[in-house]
């Protein structure tokens, strides 16, 4: 061979093989079951990480309040006990399954906000009243909220959809608009602003995957944004939350305690942090360490490191669901899909910018990892749902019958408790 050519050769091998590995991965990504795998995998991770980061932050509370260091750890055990095979068998439902039941979610949704104003019937906590008590466990309805307006928003534009509504602009709005509006209603009569954005985040991802006329929808931005402020300076709390993040000022222990010592404690944890379970911020520096400010635990025990990885899960969380809303041919499992990645992304990322400053204290918790029971088993429902939708990708249905059944459905015939046809 020339020289030249020789040279030429060993200059281009390695761009040929960073092609193949680009091909390869390009081929991995475009499988069918790939979304499917995604969100499987990164729900799995994400709750793995909040039982121990449960079981390292709440001990300490605990036991200051008497109780046994295992006591919110058991309860956060038992949401994932009890979530994981609701997961599950909303993975193996079918979307139809899940328009049926959109009304009797929402009628439980609104009731369980009503019942939350009521003396005597609600729980009342820190002035707001969020929570029932039912068979001792507080309950809160307005996570059960979230994906009942998911769910029924999907259902009703594509309904509407089907019958080619959705030309004009008030099919689009009515009777979603009021309907979203009622549910906020219910939910700032109960002092949660932060949980009446992410219905509102909801309802704008519904409106622009139906593909809203821009003026509509900067409209409706505009009277959201308007109707945010008016709640926020109608409370002083929350118009302090606000002032203090535009302009902090005062101590380490003032007003803006909960902000700074949050930033202290994700400052403190360097590159890897201090270690699993030897935070400083969780012995009563950081408030609500177990549930809002969680994320500021993490990054003091587990570093830069830890917070960037648990970023990354989210930000593929958000390319699996956003993937799955783009393949699926259905109107139904395209909204739901949105919708429910809107939801979950979007409130994570509410409340790590709380966390490190870039937003104000909303007072939403992480998904999957916070402690709080309603959460947790709403957001893990919500999860199976949107991998219910993936099965619904082209070709994932054959995928899946050629791996053939299930592990459950595995284990059951090696027990002789079921029989495959031939």
């Amino acid at each position: 061979m020339h020289p030249d050519l020789a040279e030429l050769d060993a200059e281009t091998l390695p761009e040929r093989d960073f092609r193949v590995q680009l091909r390869t991965w390009r081929a991995l990504l475009d499988r069918p079951l790939t979304s499917y795998y995604l969100v499987l995998g990164i729900t799995l991770l994400l709750l793995g990480l909040g039982l121990v980061m449960v079981q390292s932050t709440a001990s300490v509370a605990d036991l200051a309040a008497g109780l046994s260091p295992y006591s919110d750890f058991r309860k956060q055990l038992l949401g994932a006990a009890v979530g994981v095979p609701l997961m599950w068998v909303a993975a193996r439902s079918s979307p139809r399954l899940f328009r049926a039941l959109v009304y009797p979610l929402l009628a439980i949704s609104v009731v369980g906000l009503c019942l939350t104003l009521i003396h005597g019937v609600g729980v009342t906590q820190n002035g707001a009243s969020r929570w029932i008590n039912i068979g001792g466990q507080q309950i809160q309805p307005s996570e059960i909220a979230k994906l009942a307006l998911a769910m029924w928003g999907a259902d009703l534009l594509a309904r509407k959809d089907r019958f080619g509504q959705l030309t004009d602009w008030r099919h689009m709005l009515v009777p979603l608009m009021p309907g979203a509006g009622l549910l906020c209603l219910l939910v700032m009569s109960g002092d949660d602003l932060g949980t009446t954005f992410i219905l509102l985040v909801i309802f704008l991802a519904l409106l622009w995957v139906i593909g809203t006329p821009g003026r509509v929808f900067s409209g409706v931005l505009i009277l959201m944004a308007l109707a945010m402020l008016l709640m926020i300076v109608s409370a002083k709390y929350r118009f302090q939350r606000l002032t203090g993040y535009l302009a902090p000022q005062g101590g380490a222990t003032g007003a803006n305690m909960q902000s700074i010592q949050g930033k202290y404690a994700v400052g403190s944890g360097g590159w890897f942090g201090v270690g699993l379970g030897a935070s400083g911020g969780k012995w009563g520096w950081v408030p609500e360490s177990t549930t809002d400010f969680i994320f500021a635990i993490i990054g003091e025990e587990l570093g830069l490191v830890g917070t960037m990885c648990v970023t990354i899960l989210y930000g593929g969380l958000a390319f699996a669901g956003l993937r799955i809303a783009r393949r699926v041919p259905d109107m139904f499992c395209r909204l739901g899909a949105t919708a429910i990645t809107a939801w979950i992304v979007v409130q994570a990322a509410i409340n790590i910018g709380a966390v490190i400053g870039v937003l104000p204290i909303t007072g939403v918790p992480l998904p999957l990892v916070s402690a709080g029971l309603s959460s947790l088993l709403v957001t893990l429902v919500g999860l199976g749902m949107l991998m219910s939708f993936a099965r619904q990708e082209p070709g994932a249905r054959e995928a899946l019958a050629a791996r053939g059944p299930g592990w459950p459905l595995r284990v059951l015939s090696w027990l002789g408790l079921s029989k495959r046809r031939k």
